[in-house]
């Protein structure tokens, strides 16, 4: 007779080996993060651009309130308000002073802070005249503004 054939394998002690393609897993590891620092280069550039662009900005915005500040207090004085004028004229002293000895870090180029220094030298004058209520600080104050103005917007003044 024909012995029965069997349905079921018989059960080995012997592990099963699976060949793990460590390789294949390394390259394609190796090509995932490579693309990725691939991707990481245009976003630092672009964010390295908008950066310079956002210092550039700050530097205008410092500027444009320095410039303010000084057409505030001869708005002010022109009304006969003083006392704001007074607040308002040496604080612009005070950012003026501090952009000028900043030196080349300062947001004034050279021929900018050199055109400027000479502004420091009203700051006594007129914040007295102010505070006297004297009328007379009016002209002063338009003369500093107009002073200012040539120096910031000179063409030569552009390059820091």
């Amino acid at each position: 007779m024909n012995p029965k054939p069997r349905l079921v394998e018989p059960v080995t002690d012997t592990p099963i080996q699976r060949n793990i393609p460590w390789k294949r897993i390394a390259v394609y590891g190796a090509l995932a993060v490579g693309f990725f620092l691939l991707g990481l280069i245009p976003m630092l550039l672009r964010a390295q651009q908008y950066g310079e662009e956002r210092d550039t900005a700050q530097r205008e915005v410092r500027l444009k309130q320095m410039e303010t500040q000084l057409a505030a207090a001869v708005i002010n004085a022109d009304r006969g308000e003083y006392e704001p004028a007074r607040q308002t004229a040496s604080d612009f002293f005070t950012l003026l002073r501090t952009q000028i000895d900043r030196g080349s870090e300062s947001d004034l180029s050279s021929f900018q802070r050199d055109r400027l220094k000479g502004l420091l030298s009203e700051r006594d004058n007129v914040v007295t005249l102010l505070a006297r209520s004297d009328p007379a600080a009016v002209n002063r104050l338009s003369d500093i503004y107009a002073s200012y103005q040539k120096a910031m917007n000179d063409v030569s003044s552009r390059n820091t």
